[in-house]
């Protein structure tokens, strides 16, 4: 089945290199006999889907190959499914682009509201004070 990364390519399945085995840990016989852990594998290198900007964003992100590896799930079709959406979601968080932070200046009524509060405090902090001899 197809990876939908969404707004941007579609992996075909011949490109994914899928590897099943025995997940560890606890669960006895069934744990030990089922290959339902999913390592899931794409070259970014070698696919033949992406264009070379999104290639070369890709590769900064991950280098030349993604891996996704999932045992949560008993099942190995459940696993399969959930390393795909991984990779998608992976795939689509490493393409958004950041939007640069322009620098504003703080407005006027920020500043008054400021240099108020400090004004504030300094006659707070001078109530604390012990009174001295003249006062």
């Amino acid at each position: 089945m197809a990876i939908l990364v969404p707004g941007h390519f579609v992996i075909p399945d011949h490109e994914l290199d899928l590897k099943y085995t025995t997940s560890g840990g606890p669960g006895g016989q069934h744990a030990n006999k089922t290959s339902s852990r999913v390592q899931l594998r794409w070259s970014i290198v070698d696919s033949v889907v992406l264009t070379d900007h999104l290639r070369t964003r890709l590769t900064a992100a991950f280098g030349d190959v993604v891996r996704v590896e999932v045992d949560e799930a008993r099942s190995q079709l459940r696993n399969r499914e959930e390393a795909e959406k991984r990779l998608a979601e992976r795939l689509s968080d490493a393409l958004v682009t950041k939007r640069k932070r322009r620098p504003t200046r703080p407005s006027r009524s920020s500043q008054r509201r400021r240099v108020e509060s400090k004004r504030r405090d300094a006659r707070t902090k001078a109530m604390r004070r012990k009174p001295t001899a003249w006062d």
